[in-house]
């Protein structure tokens, strides 16, 4: 079976999304477990960029090894420069250094809920670029009702005030950024194999952070035990994989079809996020995944 007909079949579709959002969802927690381990503070932004450089870094050399092994051609072709540069500024480097600061900020939970805004930026962005993927009255309703779930997974415990700080600022500015890194990424996958494109914007946007982290912190900070290792080797691995995944799935299908799936990664992150973290489920945070989870149908439920 090639890659475009498992891509495009509906089974294809459903396992590749899943599993590529349960990956992610599992990240929230992961880091937040990462910087418990090696004492990584809120306020040490250094730490937290090289972190991310580690990560990626690691995750581009595990794609790269792994289809060298699978005879693969990995050779780096000058023409695709331009494109991978882009794609790793967006889809890695600006993100992750938002993402990571953002998410130390906040909780695993919120972070988690609003990675799925990813969609709705991803709708928006593909109204401008594709002429048959316009924002219409249905999506508009459903960007109004996911939003409110961000809204609303921000309000505290019991006196219905709003909670939205410069944490979460940073992830809507993360989330916004991959969508679009998504979309170059689906216009770069037609000229690039994807494994090819991945462990290169991999590599261009983890030696962004690497620069950056060190410059503030040198190379090696951090006293790496086993459990701190396995998370770090867990977070590249969920990079690899999460990354080959999706960018195979928005390359063979539209970004309207695909994007519902997105929603589980809050799903994935809130209940990953209780049981690993053990933070609280509390009823606002049921209430902003419910509204985001409709607002994503709403605006993927196809015409009657």
């Amino acid at each position: 079976m090639t890659a475009e007909r498992f891509f495009t079949h509906p089974l294809g579709i459903v396992f590749s999304a899943v599993l590529a959002t349960f990956l992610w969802g599992s990240a929230f927690p992961f880091i937040k477990l990462s910087y418990d381990l090696l004492d990584i503070q809120s306020n040490e932004i250094g730490e937290q960029i090289l972190f991310a450089g580690y990560r990626f870094f690691l995750a581009s050399m595990l794609i790269f090894i792994f289809f060298l092994v699978m005879k693969k051609e990995m050779r780096f072709k000058r023409e695709t420069l331009q494109p991978i540069m882009k794609i790793g500024f967006f889809q890695t480097l600006l993100q992750y250094v938002l993402f990571y600061i953002g998410l130390s900020l906040s909780t695993g939970m919120q972070g988690s809920i609003i990675a799925g805004t990813t969609s709705f930026f991803q709708m928006v962005l593909a109204h401008f670029m594709y002429a048959d993927d316009r924002l219409n009255r249905r999506k508009t309703i459903g960007l109004i009702v996911g939003f409110s779930g961000v809204i609303a997974v921000n309000l505290t415990k019991g006196n219905f005030q709003l909670n939205f700080g410069l944490g979460e600022l940073l992830l809507l500015l993360a989330m916004l950024s991959g969508g679009f890194g998504n979309i170059l990424a689906k216009e770069g996958a037609k000229k690039m194999e994807v494994p090819y494109l991945t462990s290169y914007q991999m590599l261009v946007g983890s030696l962004g952070l690497l620069i950056i982290g060190i410059v503030q912190v040198g190379f090696f900070p951090f006293s790496f035990q086993t459990g701190s290792f396995l998370a770090l080797l867990y977070l590249s691995f969920l990079s690899a994989a999460g990354f080959i995944l999706w960018n195979n799935v928005m390359k063979y299908n539209q970004v309207g079809k695909v994007s519902i799936y997105m929603f589980l990664v809050p799903v994935f992150g809130v209940f990953l996020s209780a049981m690993i973290l053990r933070e609280e489920l509390h009823q606002f945070v049921l209430i902003g995944l419910a509204l985001v989870t409709a607002g994503i149908f709403i605006v993927n439920r196809p015409k009657k």
